[in-house]
């Protein structure tokens, strides 16, 4: 069966990948849903109020999922990474802690009587508990966040008598300069995603003739909110995450833009293949100073190259790192063309005539997925090969009782569980478009 960490990264990174596509979409939702729920009580529309109760309802469907997808990350610690666990649970058991008590709990009861309270606590009432549902999904974002955040800046902390890291600040910890950065990076991602779903329902019924005043109001919160977003996931929140890793990461930040040589007037790839043999990018069209520009700020700075960096400290796979930021970039960039398009047509009062962007728009909710994946699949494997930087190696951190067959047969698991879940998921959410918004009967 080969390396047992191996197989153990690859469940890890599956099982992650595929449960982080229902909170990006929650934590976006919960956003638009306030925003929603502001437009009914200032303009007086109605319909905007239906709206927010249909995304309640699919934002419900989506968490319920998000819930049992994220269970076996949590058992994954102890089972796989057991030896991580006890180095560093001390420290990162903090952050994970107040998200389960503090965070979930505040998400999943307001939840509740967004669901099924209306009736019995009144509009102000509901409006304030879709404001509590926002914070309470936000947060959650955050401690999450945190958590990675030490693992890829590590503060806060202390090694104990016994070897294992302790926590010396609970403020270090909560307020690293890394976490502040990659949390909002992650969150507009996430409010990104949404935005495009919310377009992408409203262009559906559009073109199908359905729900039309509602599906007027969907397209025009969607994309708005998605060129704000898409704009500030490039800028300032993406400018920040990419000066961050120039500083505490180099050897990632060189791995990312398959950099070998060090230089001023550093390059960005648009396109080319890495060539890790040869210490080399084959076919590359290049703009030369965006990359040390991005880094830190000025065209002529000097960038390392890999080639500064022993081969141990190399991030494990720099071509699935190259294409993983190679990607989210270029998608990043198609997203702020495609709603800016769609912007200037809204505002013109033609988006709605415009039968084939209203199709690109519906066919396009799946990229703002696959770039948030992306991204945090560069920002998982920029790290390694260390676990948490510079203080424990991913190698280090599994569980030597677990072997790669078991991890195998439980990925496999796994895999056909989230199928069901997923053709489950499928059905609830097409059922809920079909229905369409519904409005509200006291």
């Amino acid at each position: 069966m080969g390396d047992p960490v191996f197989w153990h990264r690859l469940q890890f990174g599956f099982t992650a990948a595929y449960h982080y596509l229902f909170p990006q979409l929650t934590m976006g939702l919960a956003l638009l849903i306030v925003i929603l729920k502001v437009v009914a009580r200032r303009t007086g529309d109605e319909a905007y109020n239906d709206l927010a109760r249909f995304w309640i309802r699919i934002f419900g469907i989506n968490f319920a999922v998000g819930v049992v997808t994220g269970i076996p990350l949590e058992f994954q610690f102890g089972t796989n990474w057991s030896a991580f666990s006890r180095f560093a649970g001390g420290v990162i058991g903090q952050t994970l802690g107040m998200e389960g008590l503090f965070a979930f709990f505040l998400e999943s009861t307001f939840l509740g009587l967004l669901i099924w309270g209306e009736k019995k606590i009144g509009p102000r009432r509901h409006f304030w508990a879709a404001v509590a549902l926002c914070v309470g999904s936000w947060l959650s974002g955050y401690f999450i966040v945190a958590t990675n955040a030490f693992m890829q800046h590590p503060v806060g902390y202390r090694i104990g008598a016994d070897g294992t890291l302790q926590l010396a600040s609970f403020w270090k910890l909560l307020l690293n300069p890394w976490a502040h950065v990659q949390y909002a990076h992650n969150m507009i991602g996430a409010v990104v995603t949404a935005s495009f779903v919310v377009a992408a329902v409203g262009a559906f019924w559009t073109l199908k003739g359905l729900h039309l005043d509602h599906a007027r109001r969907n397209l025009r919160v969607g994309v708005i909110t998605g060129l704000f977003a898409a704009l500030l996931v490039v800028f300032p929140t993406g400018d920040l995450q990419g000066k961050l890793v120039a500083k505490y990461q180099p050897v990632a930040l060189a791995a990312m833009e398959g950099r070998f040589e060090s230089g001023t007037h550093a390059a960005m790839n648009f396109i080319g293949q890495p060539n890790v043999q040869a210490r080399k990018v084959d076919n590359p069209i290049r703009l030369p100073g965006i990359l040390s520009f991005i880094a830190y700020g000025s065209f002529s700075s000097q960038v390392k190259g890999l080639n500064e960096f022993p081969v141990d400290q190399w991030p494990t796979s720099v071509e699935m790192l190259y294409y993983s930021f190679h990607i989210m970039v270029g998608l990043g960039t198609v997203f702020i063309a495609l709603m800016g398009m769609s912007a200037f047509l809204l505002w013109r009062k033609k988006l709605e005539g415009t039968r084939w962007l209203l199709w690109i728009l519906m066919l396009a909710f799946p990229f703002p997925y696959i770039a948030n994946t992306a991204g945090w699949m560069a920002a998982e494997m920029g790290r390694q090969p260390w676990i948490i930087c510079g203080l424990m190696r991913t190698a280090e951190g599994a569980s030597s009782m677990v072997h790669a067959g078991q991890t195998v047969f439980t990925t496999l698991g796994f895999a056909g569980l989230y199928f069901v879940l997923g053709l489950l998921f499928c059905f609830l959410i097409g059922r809920e478009i079909a229905h369409g918004p519904v409005a509200f009967k006291s």
